[in-house]
């Protein structure tokens, strides 16, 4: 397992320009940077915010010890002078940024680090590569969790992905609505319920499927869920059934037309006198594979590769930019890019029946009323290095992105391809 000390978690000109920046007196002007996404994902209609909590954690854990500063000394990737201070690292400073569970959308500033330059440069990786990954995962959730239509759904994608990244999608597709994981470590680490009974490698394991699901039975009562296609579906829920009795749980099927088999399990179990079994279904499913099994009789999902890895778009394409130094708001001019200086104040609007109409992008310096109907949307993080004792935690975000999805427009929940759910507005500043 990759163990890299934490002040490693970091690219090679971060320390470039911390060491230049120090040699040449600008080290400690006190900057702003902003972490967002210029667009979407590619037909993608909103975006989650995950990963922020992970960020705060990590970032009062970012440190430079003696045999890390000695080895990027010999590898002569800095100087004494930036050696003395990455031995001496601390963030004092402040982050705001949108709660986990929060909906974002084209400009949106995330987070703002507010930092001397020092401070903040070297965070750029290790904060872009959390939420990257975090709100990717959880965007893709999220809209599987839209298509399940309240069916519960079970994050098993742990074997698709890196070790550790695999914990942090368990968190996220939790998130996102997920009923629970697969991961051991998720639980562990961050309270994820965990789910899971028998591989097809059990039943192989016995003589034949009837001895494997006694074992099973036997071991985790009635209740438990049996997978019932390592050979024959049809004699396989017979059989669960003959073990288990009419009180069997759940069958889970991981293979083959699932819409067809499942239509067909429902009614030999009810046939059985196994009316209350659930169908539990898997293999490869992501956000189309699900809605197509809206009038399928499934009770609950299991998705694995399609979560894990963002559902088509692994990154959240998210961009940590300086954009205010000395108070002064700075931007690269390329017109491509889209960067607007200075520090952003974030805003959305909703009709008066809840629905939003608008996500408002402020520049500082800029004149603009905040209308009544407006809610702010970035919140106190971090103050002086540590964190604020209200941050909210992980069920608070779950809440409250359920919450934000029931405020979209009804065309912002839609899986097809298409515009942001909401359009964004930057208000510049007038200096």
């Amino acid at each position: 397992m990759i163990d890299a000390p934490a002040g490693l978690l970091t690219d090679r000109y971060e320390l470039t320009m911390l060491g230049s920046s120090l040699r040449d007196g600008t080290a400690y002007r006190p900057c702003t940077f902003e972490v967002f996404g210029r667009r979407l994902p590619d037909g993608r209609r909103y975006g989650v915010v995950a990963g922020t909590r992970r960020v705060v954690d990590a970032i009062r854990e970012f440190r430079f010890d003696d045999e890390t500063v000695a080895w990027l000394r010999a590898a002569k990737i800095i100087d004494d002078e930036a050696a003395d201070y990455l031995s001496r690292y601390e963030f004092h400073g402040d982050l705001d940024g949108y709660p986990e569970g929060e909906l974002y959308f084209p400009q949106s500033p995330m987070l703002t680090v507010s930092a001397d330059f020092a401070e903040g440069v070297v965070l750029e990786t290790l904060v872009l590569s959390i939420l990257n990954h975090d709100c990717a995962v959880a965007g893709a959730a999220a809209r599987m969790v839209t298509a399940a239509q309240g069916r519960p759904i079970i994050e098993m994608g742990s074997r698709r992905t890196h070790e550790r990244a695999a914990v942090a999608a368990a968190r996220a597709a939790y998130l996102a609505g997920f009923a629970s994981t697969s991961n051991l470590a998720a639980q562990r680490e961050f309270g994820v319920p965990t789910a899971g009974t028998a591989a097809h490698a059990f039943t192989l394991l016995h003589d034949d499927e009837k001895a494997a699901f006694r074992a099973q039975v036997d071991s985790l009562g009635a209740g438990t869920t049996l997978l019932v296609d390592t050979y024959d579906i049809t004699p396989g829920i017979a059989t669960a059934v003959e073990v288990a009795g009419p009180g069997l749980g759940a069958i889970r099927i991981d293979s083959g037309d699932l819409g067809v088999l499942a239509r067909h399990a429902r009614a030999q179990l009810d046939d059985l006198g196994a009316t209350g079994t659930r169908i539990v279904v898997s293999g490869d499913l992501d956000e189309f594979s699900i809605a197509a099994l809206a009038a399928a009789p499934v009770d609950a999902y299991g998705a694995g590769t399609a979560v894990v890895t963002g559902s088509g778009a692994p990154t959240a394409g998210l961009v940590y930019k300086l954009v205010d130094v000395d108070g002064r708001p700075v931007a690269k001019r390329s017109e491509q890019k889209g960067t607007h200086g200075g520090r952003k104040s974030a805003y959305r609007t909703y009709k008066p029946t809840g629905t939003a109409i608008e996500e408002i992008i402020v520049s500082a310096g800029a004149e603009w009323a905040c209308p009544d109907e407006a809610r702010t949307l970035q919140r106190r993080l971090m103050r002086g290095g540590r964190p604020v004792d209200d941050l909210p935690g992980l069920e608070q975000g779950r809440e409250h992105l359920q919450a934000a999805l029931v405020s979209l427009p009804w065309d912002g929940l839609k899986l097809s391809r298409g515009e942001p759910a909401i359009p964004t507005r930057v208000v510049p500043s007038n200096s």
